[in-house]
């Protein structure tokens, strides 16, 4: 069976002592088997990137960006390639694995301007004589730490950036998933990367603490749950690196009375469903204003469902594939067969839904009538089940969506403009849809919610992106004539 190393320094690495299982999860079946890295060839892998930092930091700008116009060349002409990659490990169809290629592209593009995105400032004569000026620096070695659902979109969001700005990186992917990572580091060095400044290691937790607890590294950008985001914003700050930390979501989808229905319900449907529900900016929570609304969605969203194709990501045929392994299948099931008990009303039940094989696939589910307090409302599933959460009035809609500790994304289906800009005044989201029930902004804006969706400051890829993977340095300039010098223990001031 195929064993699947690590890439430091150019070279592939990795011994076989500890590894995981790589599925296909449109057949349950064990395709091949990961290196988990030691402390000691984490260690290497930092020791790499931080040999590559001085010579990649001094490479002028104009090449790095040749780099990067080289890169999105080679993307575009290797995107059925790398899209069959993500579709043999995570099981999505081939159309949403071209759509994240793509969505990772534009973060690209984005970093190949960055002769104007490292700009610094200048002030003249800001004192008799004295000039003032301030540069953008890299801040050394960094570490990115990507989920499983989107295994090339986020490591070029982090990458692109941090690589851009002059610094190198260890990338660790999900251990579930860890091909794509891999093409992605040797389509940097194709199109001109040196070896060492992007290396991949592959792991679990002893490879992310080896990271977390090097000195050596100066920036951890990270894509998870909430709970692994808050213990690794926690650990990582402590030890006195940046950190961006991007955790769960449970994000809502608010319907007004005068919003059309069958485009809203469309929205849901493709929204929710989209990639097994397996998106952070999946929309888990429909949000009704008002009965009538809410009788007529439901009835709406259900009799899409009924159309619905669930198959192998490689069936053209299909819209939807599996989930990524059999134990997160059963959890998310179990939102499901419990949700009657909590008080809510399953009008669509995916888990009763079979399929040939021992693929790990679920049905999509509709779950009516949620409320706080209710797991299948409180948490984030990650799975393809759409709860329903009726409301009476705009306020109410918003208390619910404002109450929530997740602040991922949100969004209103509306045909009111005072309504829509209403919303986006009061709501306490980072990422707000009109009439887009996925608002995830193109790549010359950042991604990041807020409250328990973020930790740390900075958003993710581009213009915050910059700020994190940089530090600024002012300098503060003079030529004064020898015969101006003398002694002076005054505080100096600007005049």
């Amino acid at each position: 069976m195929d064993l699947i190393r690590h890439h430091v320094a150019g070279q592939s690495t990795g011994s076989p002592e500890r590894t995981g299982p790589v599925y296909d999860p449109a057949t349950g079946a064990v395709q091949a088997e990961v290196a988990f890295a030691s402390t000691a060839e984490t260690d290497a892998a930092i020791a790499a990137a931080a040999a590559a930092l001085p010579a990649w930091r001094a490479t002028s700008l104009i090449k790095r960006a040749d780099v990067f116009f080289r890169l999105r060349h080679l993307l575009v002409e290797r995107a059925d390639d790398l899209a069959a990659i993500i579709t043999a490990e995570h099981g999505k169809v081939l159309s949403d694995a071209k759509g994240e290629i793509s969505r990772g592209i534009e973060n690209v593009e984005f970093a190949a301007g960055l002769v104007h995105l490292l700009k610094g400032e200048h002030a003249e004569q800001v004192s008799r004589g004295v000039d003032v000026h301030s540069v953008k620096q890299p801040v050394g070695v960094v570490a990115a730490i990507t989920p499983f659902n989107f295994p090339v979109m986020v490591p070029l969001w982090m990458t692109a950036s941090a690589i851009a700005c002059g610094n190198t990186v260890v990338l660790k992917p999900s251990e579930k998933d860890p091909s794509a990572a891999l093409f992605l580091a040797k389509l940097y060095e194709e199109a001109g990367l040196p070896a060492g400044v992007l290396n991949v290691v592959h792991g679990d937790k002893v490879a992310v603490d080896a990271l977390l607890d090097s000195p050596t590294v100066r920036a951890v950008s990270f894509v998870g749950s909430t709970p692994i985001a808050r213990s690794i914003y926690e650990r990582a700050a402590a030890a006195g690196k940046r950190v961006q930390a991007l955790g769960g979501a449970k994000n809502h989808m608010v319907v007004m009375p005068d919003a059309d229905l069958d485009a809203a319900a469309d929205a849901a449907v493709s929204a929710a469903y989209g990639s097994a529900g397996e998106r952070c900016m999946a929309v888990s929570v429909l949000v009704p204003v008002g009965d009538d609304v809410a009788d007529a969605l439901v009835e709406k969203v259900a009799e899409r469902i009924a159309g619905l194709s669930i198959g192998p990501g490689t069936d053209a045929a299909s819209e939807m594939g599996p989930l990524i392994t059999r134990e997160h299948r059963d959890k998310v099931a179990a939102y499901v067969t419990g949700a009657a008990a909590e008080g809510a009303t399953v009008v669509v039940d995916g888990t009763t839904q079979r399929f040939e094989g021992d693929g790990f696939f679920i049905g999509v589910s509709l779950v009516d009538r949620v409320a706080p307090g209710m797991k299948v409302y409180d948490e984030e599933i990650f799975g393809p089940v759409l709860g329903v959460a009726r409301v009476a009035s705009y306020d109410e809609a918003v208390a619910l969506v404002n109450a929530s500790p997740f602040a991922n994304g949100t969004a209103v289906f509306t045909r009111d403009g005072g309504t829509a800009r209403q919303f986006e005044f009061d709501i306490e989201v980072g990422m707000v849809g009109i009439n887009v029930p996925i608002p995830v902004p193109v790549g010359a804006f950042s991604f990041g919610g807020w409250k328990n969706s973020l930790f740390g400051d900075s958003h993710i890829y581009g213009p915050e992106s910059v700020h994190f993977y940089t530090r600024s340095k002012v300098v503060t300039t003079r030529w004064p004539d020898p015969s101006e010098s003398q002694i002076s223990l005054g505080f100096p001031s600007n005049h």
